[in-house]
């Protein structure tokens, strides 16, 4: 069969052929790697149009709402699967056998501990520190007390790097939520499943043992899968990019928690909740619903519609039942709760809404279920970044496993051409 290709027509220059590159899913996208050879770059702000790289892992169609991880659907995998082996998969492409996820699960819980002298490192931030600066500092700390596995080159060493990762992950998290409350620091218990032992970590203390809701275990469950991975978004290139300079996991991860805290990327559902407390009150959604419908007015729904998604978020069907579900159990009479729910009904029935695909999103039921389960809003992206982890490492360790280049962006110049320098006494 003849390669499919693209010609491209530059006055002046002879044609160019590109060759158009077939995926398994998805768009055909066009080879323009041959156009430095040539003379050309292409442009490409924010990279929109551009695959940065060739994956395996994860595919968006934003059209038809649907995420699928190794080719399962997100939805299957939230219903019958758990977030461990969730983590199994992404980093090793086929779901496990009981065997094999049972070793697996052993091994993470080997690894859930953290240095006893990064606990130390606490101390030195202000106690009211924002938990993802914290969090940014302490795990690029980690590749000092790691030497046994920073040799990016060797399998064995990116595979116990991810175990480490996922595991110290959770432990981390909770200390930063910890420190800032002036509560002592919980040890994991590796008797524990993954979710559970986290909400024990957060919430438990020293004093009584813990007790977690199954349902409340479930739901956070849930959210770790949703979050596992998203594709080519920011952080993920940015860990792709940090790494293709051959920068160690531990501060390739840094740098992806670094990009996720930016409020366009991890601080959606920590807008939701910003947003209630505009709104303030449900007798005043008709009118924050209408200014929102405004074209004009620069309010915004959060949590509603998505950048990727044209369609409904699969994500939000699963996060949904799992919201109703924790308000069910825990009973909260929560004017800020009741105010959530009621534009959800709104959403989904407005005819502007449906006309306009504006329908909750994932990030809408997980702030909400967050906020519900006692998790203060500033900690919502640490646990957007727990979650994420393994979609990282996943990414960084396809990567490295086959051959790559060092990132390197071309830019279009709008400065000044070359001049002359004046001496200083004839400068104007």
């Amino acid at each position: 069969m003849t390669e499919k290709k693209a010609i491209l027509k530059v006055e002046g220059r002879d044609d160019l052929e590109l060759p158009i590159l077939t995926p398994t899913l998805g768009r055909e996208e066009i080879d323009v790697s041959s156009l430095t050879a040539n003379g050309l770059f292409t442009f490409d702000p924010g990279f929109t149009s551009t695959a940065s790289c060739e994956s395996k892992i994860t595919y968006i169609d934003g059209e038809a709402g649907k995420l699928l991880h190794r080719g399962y659907s997100i939805e299957e995998l939230a219903a019958k699967s758990d977030y461990l082996e969730v983590c199994y998969l992404l980093l090793n492409g086929e779901l496990p056998n009981a065997e094999q996820k049972e070793a697996f699960v052993g091994t993470v819980k080997n690894h859930t501990m953290v240095h006893e002298q990064i606990r130390n490192f606490f101390n030195g931030f202000r106690r009211d520190a924002h938990p993802m600066a914290i969090m940014c500092g302490v795990v690029g700390a980690l590749s000092a007390f790691y030497h046994d596995s920073l040799d990016i080159t060797n399998a064995e060493h990116r595979e116990v790097t991810a175990f480490r990762l996922i595991a110290k992950m959770p432990t981390i998290a909770a200390m930063c939520y910890k420190y800032g409350l002036g509560q002592p620091l919980m040890y994991p218990r590796n008797d524990l499943g993954y979710a559970e032992n986290f909400l024990h970590m957060m919430f438990g203390n020293p004093c009584e043992e813990t007790q977690v809701s199954p349902t409340l275990a479930r739901a956070m469950d849930k959210i770790f899968i949703l979050h596992a991975d998203h594709e080519q978004n920011a952080s993920t290139s940015t860990v792709r990019l940090a790494g293709s300079s051959g920068a160690n996991p531990f501060a390739c991860i840094a740098a992806g928690i670094s990009a996720l805290w930016g409020p366009a990327h991890g601080g959606a559902n920590e807008a939701v909740l910003n947003m209630l407390d505009e709104i303030g009150d449900i007798s005043q959604i008709e009118t924050y619903v209408a200014k929102a419908k405004d074209k004009n007015d620069p309010f915004k729904l959060m949590g509603f519609g998505h950048r990727v998604y044209k369609n409904y978020d699969p994500r939000a069907t699963v996060m949904r039942e799992s919201c109703h579900e924790v308000l069910n159990e825990l009973g909260i009479n929560d004017p800020k709760l009741e105010l959530a729910m009621k534009l959800e009904e709104i959403a989904l029935n407005d005819p502007y809404f449906k006309e306009k695909k504006l329908f909750p999103n994932v990030d809408f039921y997980s702030g909400i279920i967050l906020k519900a389960i006692g998790i203060p809003t500033s900690m919502f992206t640490v646990i957007f970044a727990l979650s994420r982890t393994v979609g990282w490492i996943a990414h960084w360790n396809e990567m490295i496993s086959n051959p790559y280049k060092i990132g390197r962006p071309r830019q279009l110049y709008t400065g000044e051409t070359e001049r002359s320098m004046e001496p200083l006494n004839e400068r104007d």
